[in-house]
């Protein structure tokens, strides 16, 4: 079923309305980390200012030119482990327009879905948002710790929280919130599976941008399957 589900969804991968998703998904993520990177260096400039004066040393100059560089190079290596979540769930809010295209081209035979408000998206991607980069930045930690295991550590916490966020979007739409929760419940390990196989080449440069479009499409294939049992 999860195969079936994946090469449908990498089948319309082609699709106009994929492709405007992801230019959005990753254009606002960008947008995000230039923000975030810029309020970092503003918050440099505001705590040491153009001079600070070191014990020995006296007034230097050069201070702020180091930490912004410093800043930089953190953002980078930052941005490798953030990018693709939170690219996954900025995607997430555009997240109806993906099922829309599998079902027109799919399941032609279904009633229009009730549109999701865009507040009500909107407050579910801040949410999943939050939830995703203070995993990943705990996870930071754990990796520290359990080298060889990061990898795994990688793919299993974030295959989870996107089979979980995913799949529950696109139930959302048909079934409501409670009744998404309820199916969830009784797929977990379907779902868990089916996030993590989408959580693996997210360490792939590339290939990993475009797996949010692609998990989205391939959970409204797995919704549909479990849905009819």
């Amino acid at each position: 079923m999860i195969l079936n589900a994946f090469f449908a969804a990498l089948g319309q991968m082609g699709d106009p309305r994929f492709r405007k998703v992801l230019f959005l998904g990753v254009g606002l993520t960008f947008a995000l980390l230039i923000a975030t990177y810029a309020g970092f260096l503003w918050l440099i400039d505001w705590l040491v200012g153009e001079e600070a004066t070191l014990p020995v040393l006296g007034e230097v100059t050069w201070l702020n030119d180091l930490l912004s560089v410093s800043s930089f190079l953190f953002m980078m290596v930052l941005s490798i482990f953030l990018m693709v979540p939170v690219a996954s769930a900025i995607t997430s809010m555009f997240l109806d327009e993906v099922a829309q295209a599998v079902e027109d081209r799919h399941y032609p035979a279904l009633p229009p879905a009730p549109k999701v408000p865009f507040l009500d998206s909107l407050w579910d991607t801040l949410g999943f948002l939050g939830i995703i980069i203070l995993a990943n930045l705990l996870a930071l930690i754990i990796y520290a710790f359990f080298p060889p295991f990061a990898p795994f550590i990688f793919w299993g916490m974030n295959g989870f929280l996107l089979g979980r966020e995913y799949f529950t979007l696109a139930a959302m739409r048909r079934l409501g919130r409670p009744g998404a929760r309820e199916l969830r419940r009784r797929h977990t390990g379907k779902i868990w599976l089916a996030g993590t196989m989408m959580a693996i080449p997210l360490s792939i440069p590339l290939v990993n941008l475009l797996i949010p479009i692609l998990g989205a499409a391939t959970f409204t294939h797995i919704y549909h399957a479990v849905s009819r049992r």
